[in-house]
């Protein structure tokens, strides 16, 4: 067996069996807890609400469970077992040139595992989500979803693809280099049009109507420097009765947006408190930050691909007979993962660390006990157990864990 290979086989199945290690934990830590609500919670949060929120981590654990090892049996069908290698002797049947083929096998593969998936998305959506109370998308609006999320997935990706398998094929040695500018010019353009173009395609967004929370919100943004295309609402309501909120897009077409169903669940100091939270995202430029590193850490992928696309022993060692950059772009982004298991805590620790800041910037602009009672009531709205594993959250969260960003909001807060 070749040296690639084993390391492959050893890496994907230690990462398998702590990510199955991490996951018992974590149910059986919730379900130790289940029956008395934890003692910064007493008197917020009710016994019927924790216990439900303890039965919703199960049944999501359930699923979750079922996927890593179905996953792991896909990837080593796709991979060792010859998956890809019939899909791209398939694809080579035909006289259409070496890049079109190779959009034609890549996307053949995302669309045979998106039907893979199907099931399980069918099953969370109109069963566990209708058994807690939470969905409300019907199954038409679903098709409709699903149907235009492949159709973007083809108008916004396969030029991108296109373009990067022409470098791949056309530039040098130094390809991955220009593939890098490329996908650094999508992302940003993407970002850009997102809140304009695309995110209208699947829900309506209205003006935040005039009133108190208005002026309350006005007057946070004036305090806060922040400039906006617009305070919007969102009919989240119409797909599920989770809630949340978000400011989306950079520069000039940034926009701050509220799920309908958070402004039933928040009052207007909760709101403010909530909103004081996402601005100190943008007050300590998180959002810069985070696109610095991924693009970084892109163009590191791009160079490391760059160099496995010429090394034999990357397609051979994982099934691939017929090597290409079509097969070694595809292969890049299915393996990788089984790589970089063991430093998923560490963007967990930046993001739980954003957190924090903005947590401390809300305090600032606020009042810290109007952002503990909007936790308080998004944590019981959405079902979110205030019991998780520490060792699991601290691979998987990428936000605190709730007694521990409830105790840090109420230490700040009476400093």
């Amino acid at each position: 067996m070749p040296l690639f290979t084993q390391l492959f086989l050893i890496f994907l199945t230690l990462g398998t069996l702590l990510q199955f290690w991490l996951l018992i934990r974590h149910l059986g830590h919730v379900a130790k807890n289940r029956e008395e609500v934890p003692l910064e919670f007493s008197g917020k949060v009710g016994l019927s609400d924790h216990q439900k929120a303890a039965d919703y981590t199960q049944a999501k654990g359930k699923i979750a469970t079922i996927e890593i090892f179905l996953g792991v049996a896909l990837l080593l069908f796709w991979t060792l077992g010859g998956g890809l290698d019939l899909l791209d002797r398939y694809w080579r049947g035909y006289d259409w040139g070496e890049v079109i083929i190779g959009m034609a096998f890549i996307f053949s593969f995302f669309f045979i595992s998106s039907l893979l998936d199907l099931p399980f998305s069918l099953y969370r959506t109109f069963r566990m989500e209708v058994a807690f109370g939470f969905n409300r998308i019907t199954p038409i609006q679903y098709l409709k979803d699903h149907s235009l999320g492949i159709l973007l997935a083809l108008i916004l990706g396969g030029p991108l693809l296109w373009v990067i398998l022409q470098l791949m094929e056309s530039a040098g040695s130094y390809w991955w280099l220009a593939a890098w500018a490329v996908w650094m010019g999508f992302s940003l353009t993407l970002s850009w049009a997102y809140p304009r173009f695309v995110a209208p395609l699947f829900n309506t967004f209205t003006p935040l109507d005039e009133g108190e929370m208005r002026d309350r919100i006005q007057g946070l943004l004036q305090r806060c420097g922040f400039t906006s295309d617009g305070i919007f609402v969102m009919d989240g309501s119409k797909r599920s009765s989770h809630g949340n909120a978000y400011f989306t897009g950079f520069g000039k077409s940034k926009r701050i947006v509220f799920f309908d169903t958070l402004l039933e669940a928040l009052n207007i100091d909760e709101m403010e408190a909530v909103l004081a939270h996402e601005l100190g995202h943008f007050h300590h430029k998180h959002i810069i930050k985070q696109m610095v590193l991924m693009g970084f850490l892109s163009l590191v992928g791009m160079a490391l691909l760059g160099w496995l696309s010429q090394q034999p022993w990357f397609y051979s060692g994982l099934g691939i007979t017929h090597p290409s950059n079509s097969a070694a772009l595809l292969l890049f982004m299915l393996t990788i993962p089984v790589f970089t298991t063991f430093f998923t805590p560490l963007g967990s620790y930046l993001s739980r660390r954003y957190e924090f800041q903005a947590d401390d910037y809300a305090i600032n602009q606020t009042n810290g006990e109007f952002l503990v009672q909007a936790l308080v009531k998004l944590y019981q709205d959405n079902a979110s157990t205030l019991t998780p594993d520490p060792l699991y959250s601290l691979f998987h969260d990428s936000h605190p864990p709730a007694p521990v960003r409830i105790a840090h909001i109420s230490q700040q807060n009476s400093g």
